[in-house]
């Protein structure tokens, strides 16, 4: 009783120990040795009790809404539509192969297949808002600086460097984002937060694309369009304002130790119901969209105009898509999400089923390509609300790209079977 009566009393001494009390929601167990008496916690050692392992409730971070991680995903798919769309027409009007732009395009996608591996760094060395900055700053200057490399020989194995390297440095952006997102969403907000985050590697990826060309095009040169998109780049860090830092749970006094904290966060949601439920279901070849790489391919079937298949692939797809994820982060968050998940992997299949049956104009084509499409917004947005309500918080980072790069496998085997020969104009796994 009388530990107690210290406690209070050092609470109206000391306004410190009062924030300590607001913030963790609760007092300290007294009843577990590891948290010492209650008259050592009056003492002034609230706040380093927290930092240590008392089983106390987690500091809430301070929520924000989801429109932030729009502008903090953007420069991933920045970076994306900027190397596929801007730089191969440049380089294709520079009179380069079709094989030299894809095996640029390749080299741009090998860092992003392979960040699981590095995922931990960002989990374990200085924080998630310096690893945000410090990427921003070296991505958006190396695609500031591609935009005034001659497209010829030479210049394309300068490019070739500059383009895996500021994908890398995109790729730690995308982590200290993804792992922020997952730090600071409430639980009942996943769906959202995965709509907004989605919306903006969508959006990300017209602007790195259609806008970062229009400016090359109209401008004179590569160069309008890469200073503006590296500018862009940097200018998504202004979203951190509206982000708290969240606790460094893995950070121990050694590397070794904040590894092994990391694998054993890894393991600990694996083998929980809701991770390996997650883990089965992300391996699903579901709701990946693989169609929608083929309707250049079939646009001749549907006599489609090269215009409308410009627009339907274009700029209009990526806004379409876009809209999907809001609605579909939206719904989210009144269904249970791996059910939701699964719902929209089929209507999605069944909408690309509709499209084979459906008269083959072009009227059909834009109807039902724009519809797919908007189907896919929504597969994308369950995908991140459902990894998101898994992998929790702790090393979130290596968590959400473990299940990301599950993804990533079946969307490739998907997209190897949508290579085959198709009986009736959209192949069967065209879900």
């Amino acid at each position: 009783m009388t530990d107690w009566v210290a406690a209070m009393a050092q609470i109206v001494k000391s306004p410190d120990v009062l924030i300590c009390l607001f913030r963790t929601r609760g007092w300290p167990d007294f009843s577990n040795p590891a948290a010492g008496s209650a008259r050592a916690w009056a003492s002034g050692r609230g706040p380093a009790l927290i930092r240590s392992k008392v089983p106390m409730t987690r500091p809430i971070q301070a929520s924000c809404h989801p429109v932030v991680f729009l502008f903090l995903l953007a420069p991933y798919g920045i970076v994306s539509g900027y190397v596929t769309v801007t730089l191969a027409y440049l380089l294709v009007q520079a009179g380069a192969g079709v094989a030299e732009i894809a095996a640029l395009a390749a080299i741009g996608l090998l860092p992003q297949t392979w960040k699981v591996v590095w995922a931990p760094l960002v989990d374990t060395t200085l924080t998630r808002k310096r690893w945000y900055l410090i990427a921003a700053l070296v991505t958006g200057s190396g695609i500031a600086v591609s935009g005034f490399v001659r497209p010829d020989a030479q210049g394309l194995e300068r490019l070739t460097w500059l383009v895996f390297a500021f994908n890398v440095t995109a790729s730690f952006q995308c982590m200290a984002a993804e792992s922020l997102m997952a730090n600071a969403t409430p639980d009942d907000q996943k769906g959202r937060a995965g709509g907004w985050c989605q919306a903006g590697n969508l959006g990300g990826q017209g602007l790195g694309g259609g806008a970062g060309l229009w400016l090359a095009s109209h401008l004179g040169g590569a160069w309008a369009g890469s200073l503006a998109l590296g500018a862009l780049c940097v200018l998504c860090c202004l979203a951190l304002l509206f982000l708290d830092e969240p606790v460094a749970e893995m950070r121990r006094s050694r590397l070794r130790d904040d590894i092994r904290a990391v694998i054993g966060d890894v393991w600990s949601v694996m083998r929980a119901r809701t991770g390996y439920l997650t883990f089965f279901l992300l391996l699903l070849p579901i709701g990946t969209g693989a169609a929608q790489n083929l309707w250049a391919a079939l646009a001749d079937d549907w006599h489609a105009a090269a215009d409308t298949v410009a627009l339907v692939n274009g700029a209009a797809s990526g806004l379409v898509a876009a809209f999907g994820c809001l609605i579909g982060g939206y719904l989210c968050d009144h269904l249970p999400r791996r059910s939701a998940y699964l719902v929209f992997g089929v209507v999605l299949a069944l909408t690309a089923l509709a499209m084979a049956l459906a008269p083959r104009t072009e009227t059909a084509f834009i109807i039902f390509t724009s519809l797919y499409n908007f189907v896919i917004g929504f597969t994308y947005a369950a995908s991140t609300a459902v990894a998101l309500e898994a992998i929790g918080r702790g090393a979130a980072a290596t968590k959400y790209n473990l299940n990301g790069q599950r993804r990533q496998c079946a969307d490739c085997g998907l997209t190897c079977w949508t290579a085959r020969p198709m009986t009736v104009g959209v192949p069967a796994g065209c879900c």
